[in-house]
């Protein structure tokens, strides 16, 4: 045992043990999985995750190899974690985002091995479950209640937390509080030890039915990287003082780390896991410089620290930060850890309480909201190539070096290299026109020094979890460093073009909105009494845009008594390309342009009606000749479009589709216009 302390206590023996672990890590990640399932399949497997929501499950099932299953039902199917089930449907793979750094959810999905999807069409209970594991899982499950916050802090699922106050936790930068971690496990940990104290039990069976109970208690959450980190943090950091071996805190946390990649390699692409190892191996390797007899200047110190480190996976991830979130942190922080934390725990033992525990945990939400909506502190960044923020962790730590020295002027050299990467998109002369792809809809970015967005897009749905502009375009706004839009531009009152609109405007991303000719209708109206309450300037039926660099004209003003023909149609000329926007003007209005203008031949068309045969006649399209035309449409939409007779009358010009294609963006660089396409 002697020998084995000695030889513990050398740091070269866990860098190496590191670098190996991390080339196994490597070569496991990229080792192709075996997939079993085609097209259409009968999958035999058991059910290892429920979600039910309303109609909705959502079920994992692990057969020849795992899957996420869709099941519509009206009404409740007695299924049960562990149950042997046989489920046929459609099976199709997770597709990449159809817009550039937005969320990918096949990525997403295969980094839990999960590599097919089925839509269930039948499923068939073959046997229930007998497992003991699954049933003391689907006892704490049901023990939840579906209580949101139960659910995120006894198990780690932010499943049922809506997407407006997940981004709210997001915005004031303090989501990472809200994955079960290390001062989670020591709270609970430490409760156990003290009955076990109570109790007499020996201190080395103390801590072995401890760790025991932590162990059970990872695997019925289903190994979330944050809990795993602190358990085994827990483990090693307790037995380490038990029998007396001295390791270094620094090469406890190299162990643990190990540990966890070898556990599951793949789990360092979670941000939780980013987040929750980054953080804890800073505050290690701060702990001289946090300490403090004092608790809240003790807490001032790590939510500064924990702001800082955690810089690179925030902009790396969320394009954005928020400078007042190390004083959110001070509210926070002592929220969770002292209040919500334990009355989560004994509102789990104790559901009677739970009234108690929902106005609590509802008053943080809507301290939270409230917070998110302050302007001040929010700073958005462009994305770079991705070894610039292993190049700020680098900076970071040397920061933290001197920090521990008590010299903090080197801080400066962090607050420089910040202001360069937000000041850093202003600098750029880029210019280009996006086609997003926001389904069966509109929406086209045109970026030439100032940033104009022609219509939003928009789904038959008022459900804010399904907000394209919240969950696709403002990240991907943001990842491009725009702050806001200069210009909305409506082409018209349909939802397809403008439903979006509204969200837009809540999130203070649009500085001025155009409207089309005609009367407004009733979602104008409420776009309307919005933006007089956001006080966002607006206007209706302009003949033409001056800007710095070109003019947007405006050939539709006349007033027709319907929104397709009212129906804005924009051209414009960027550097010397030529471009028309033709929302979903009809032939009648094609036919009015080609009266009133004498057109030249258009470099890019973005075709109207998303291809319908209203729109596109042979005559407008052999009179503007276009080169490139764009259609945007929802893969197998319910219309039929496009339409055949309008693709044939285009069939001069090479047309894209955002079905197809995804988003489709024209970049014009020393006068030569490229094509990026973002197919799924």
């Amino acid at each position: 045992m002697l020998r084995l302390r000695k030889i513990l206590l050398y740091d070269s023996i866990y860098i190496g043990i590191l670098i190996i672990v991390l080339i196994i890590s490597i070569i496991r990640i990229n080792i192709k999985p075996n997939l079993f399932y085609k097209e259409n399949s009968i999958i035999v497997g058991t059910i290892e995750n429920i979600e039910y929501e309303d109609d909705y499950y959502k079920l994992t099932i692990k057969g020849k190899e795992k899957v996420l299953g869709n099941y519509y039902s009206n009404n409740k199917i007695d299924i049960h974690l562990g149950d042997k089930v046989k489920v046929s449907g459609i099976i199709s793979e997770p597709t990449n985002p159809t817009i550039k750094n937005t969320f990918n959810y096949k990525k997403y999905l295969n980094n839990k091995d999960i590599y097919h999807l089925i839509n269930i069409d039948n499923i068939i209970v073959i046997s229930k479950n007998k497992n003991i594991y699954y049933k003391v899982k689907e006892f704490v499950y049901k023990r939840l209640n579906h209580n949101k916050y139960l659910y995120t802090f006894i198990v780690g699922d932010k499943f049922n937390l809506s997407q407006e106050i997940k981004n709210s936790y997001q915005e004031n930068g303090i989501s990472h509080l809200f994955a079960i971690s290390g001062m989670h496990i020591t709270l609970l940990s430490n409760i156990i030890l003290k009955i076990l104290s109570t109790l007499k039990v020996k201190e080395n069976k103390r801590y072995l039915i401890t760790s025991i109970i932590l162990i059970f208690y990872l695997l019925i959450v289903g190994l979330s990287p944050s809990i795993l980190r602190g358990v085994l943090f827990f483990i090693v950091f307790k037995y380490n003082n038990l029998y007396y071996f001295y390791i270094k805190p620094t090469n406890l946390f190299i162990l643990v780390l190990c540990i966890s990649l070898l556990i599951n390699p793949k789990y360092i692409f979670e941000v939780s896991f980013q987040y929750s190892f980054l953080i804890s191996f800073t505050l290690i390797y701060m702990s001289e410089f946090l300490s403090s007899k004092n608790y809240f200047i003790s807490l001032i110190k790590t939510s500064i620290i924990s702001s800082i480190v955690s810089l690179p996976i925030s902009l790396y991830n969320f394009y954005s930060i928020n400078v007042l979130s190390v004083i959110y942190n001070l509210l926070f922080i002592p929220l969770i850890t002292i209040i919500v934390f334990p009355l989560s725990l004994i509102t789990f033992i104790f559901p009677q309480i739970t009234p108690i525990y929902n106005f609590i945990t509802d008053i943080m939400e809507n301290i939270s909201i409230v917070l998110s909506k302050i302007k001040l502190g929010k700073l958005v960044f462009m994305k770079i190539h991705p070894i610039f923020y292993i190049l700020y962790l680098i900076i970071i730590f040397i920061v933290f070096y001197f920090i521990k020295k008590n010299n903090f002027k080197y801080i400066f050299i962090l607050l420089f290299i910040l202001l360069i990467h937000y000041i850093y998109p202003s600098t750029k002369n880029d210019v280009f026109i996006n086609f997003i792809d926001v389904g069966q809809g509109d929406s086209i970015l045109i970026h030439n020094d100032k940033n104009i967005l022609i219509d939003t897009g928009g789904k038959e749905s008022s459900n804010k979890e399904k907000s394209i502009v919240i969950n696709k375009t403002i990240p991907y706004l943001k990842s491009l460093g725009i702050k806001r839009i200069d210009y909305l531009i409506l082409t018209h009152g349909d939802y397809d073009h403008m439903g979006e609109s509204i969200n837009l405007v809540e999130k203070d991303k649009v500085k001025n909105v155009i409207f089309n000719c005609g009367e407004f209708n009733n979602l104008e109206k409420e776009l309307i009494t919005k933006l007089n309450k956001n006080k966002v300037s607006y206007y209706s039926c302009i003949n033409e845009l001056d800007l710095e660099n070109n003019k947007l004209f405006f050939l539709q003003t006349k007033e027709y008594d319907n929104e397709n023909d009212n129906s804005n149609v924009i051209y414009t000329e960027i550097n010397n390309y030529k471009f028309i926007f033709t929302g979903d003007a009809s032939i009648n209005t094609e036919k009015e342009i080609l009266k009133d203008y004498n057109l030249p031949e258009i470099d890019v068309l973005k075709v109207g009606h998303h291809g319908s045969k209203t729109s596109s006649s042979k005559e407008f399209i052999n009179e503007i000749n276009p080169k490139y035309s764009i259609i945007s449409v929802g893969k197998d939409n319910r219309y039929g479009h496009p339409n055949k007779e309008a693709l044939d009358n285009l069939e001069n010009s090479k047309i894209y589709r955002t079905d197809q294609d995804g988003s489709i963006m024209f970049k014009i660089k020393n006068k030569k216009l490229k094509i990026e396409t973002c197919a799924s």
